[in-house]
């Protein structure tokens, strides 16, 4: 028999293999043939508009679709109890934002780190955790109703697994996405970064994004 914390784990792999089915059913389609080549961003066509949706930031104010428009933003989803997967990430994409600092600031490429744990990660905490990686980075999250649209919108997914039997309540951790969203200068989804990440990749590609879609 399972376990109740081995089922969690397993309701949550396949949910994030269904997230993962549904992205490429979704979005496998080839980019347009006069697109830019890159080379680890895969765009769609065509992009999809993103319902309303309002994310808390790490200053407290409120993160809506027009606080993304302008600029070319990787969404990733993590926690800031995470053990590896999360720094990891986050440390990889700050390589890729001290590539970006030459470009105007208007137009600079953004990274947003949306914590799928409101339950541990106060406002303050996941700005102090994020901005400890780069300064740019954007920080956000909300209530765990909130943040299943949001993520949903994305095709990302995550879920709470509980510790064991004897774990405190508060001893738990986070199953969630590693794929980066790629959303375009209109704040609509245009495409995703899968793992292994390649930072010089990543820089290289939303730099390029940035100069052919720049005004």
């Amino acid at each position: 028999m399972f376990n109740r914390s081995t089922v969690y784990v397993l309701i949550a792999a396949l949910a994030a293999g269904l997230g993962l089915w549904a992205a490429q059913r979704l979005f496998n389609q080839p980019p347009a043939a006069t697109g830019p080549a890159l080379q680890t961003v895969r765009l769609f066509k065509p992009e999809r508009e993103l319902p309303a949706f309002s994310l808390r930031q790490s200053d407290g104010t409120p993160l809506v679709p027009g606080e993304l428009k302008g600029h070319w933003t990787l969404v990733f989803l993590g926690f800031t109890h995470c053990p590896d997967v999360c720094p990891t990430t986050l440390a990889q994409l700050s390589q890729a934002q001290k590539q970006w600092q030459a470009l105007p600031e208007t137009l600079r490429p953004r990274v947003l780190f949306v914590s799928v744990d409101p339950e541990r990660d106060t406002p303050d905490a996941i700005g102090e955790y994020a901005h400890g990686f780069h300064r740019d980075t954007l920080a956000a999250t909300a209530q765990v109703p909130a943040l299943e649209q949001f993520t949903r919108s994305l095709s990302l997914v995550f879920a709470k697994v509980p510790g064991g039997a004897d774990a405190p309540s508060d001893q738990y951790t986070m199953d969630h996405s590693m794929t980066l969203a790629v959303l375009d200068p209109q704040a609509r989804m245009a495409g995703i970064v899968q793992p292994p990440l390649e930072p010089n990749a990543i820089a290289s590609d939303l730099a390029l994004l940035t100069r052919t879609t720049a005004p």
